[in-house]
């Protein structure tokens, strides 16, 4: 009796820790998260009870899906989905958040992306509303926006398109020069990325 009661205050402890990791990761279909995003939902949760500085922010906030991709060279990277209501509230804590979290993944840099859905040129409005969809929706403007997600929060002070003799297009991208001595280790990472989130090519500059 006393064996079965202990089986099952410990099975009732971890089912409540996995229902409280799971409050940091709600997907948007309402899917259940797979093992990496559960194993990144309980780093936030972890964060969000032990770490004094991010506690208070971190409680209302979470994510809506988490990918490790390959970037090439050994080197691997970690993506995380937000909300696009809660950007704003994460990346006023994502330097100390990403710095911890890249503690807990040694190896891998974190990259925190606001979820955009993209609007084709077919969208129709509802009857409720007229006129043309909003830019902020095209596949140009949120593949600007998730540059400018990729390298947050160092500034993009311009771009380039070159085109190659074998007509790929490469984008070149200055970013603060300010920033360099911080940044310039991750843009390898920030054009791999990129790269598998459009599929377009990448090249990182600095600013003078």
């Amino acid at each position: 009796f006393f064996f079965s009661l202990s089986i099952h205050l410990v099975s009732h402890a971890g089912l409540s820790a996995l229902n409280m990791s799971n409050q940091k990761i709600k997907k948007a279909t309402g899917a259940e998260p797979d093992e990496f995003e559960a194993q990144v939902a309980q780093e936030l949760l972890n964060l969000e009870m032990t770490s004094t500085d991010l506690k208070a922010s971190l409680r209302d906030l979470y994510i809506t899906a988490a990918k490790e991709v390959d970037c090439g060279a050994g080197r691997k990277a970690i993506i995380l989905y937000v909300p696009f209501k809660l950007q704003k509230p994460f990346q006023k804590i994502q330097a100390r958040l990403v710095r911890e979290l890249e503690k807990k993944f040694s190896g891998r840099h974190v990259i925190i992306v606001a979820q955009r859905n993209i609007l084709g040129k077919s969208y129709a409005r509802s009857q409720k509303t007229t006129g043309l969809r909003p830019r902020s929706r095209t596949l140009t403007a949120v593949q600007d926006a998730i540059l400018e997600d990729i390298v947050y929060p160092t500034e993009i002070t311009g771009k380039r398109t070159r085109c190659k003799v074998d007509g790929r297009r490469i984008l070149k991208v200055y970013l603060d020069g300010r920033d360099q001595a911080n940044v310039e280790a991750r843009t390898d990472t920030y054009a791999a990325v990129y790269g598998k989130l459009t599929n377009k090519q990448v090249a990182f500059h600095f600013s003078s």
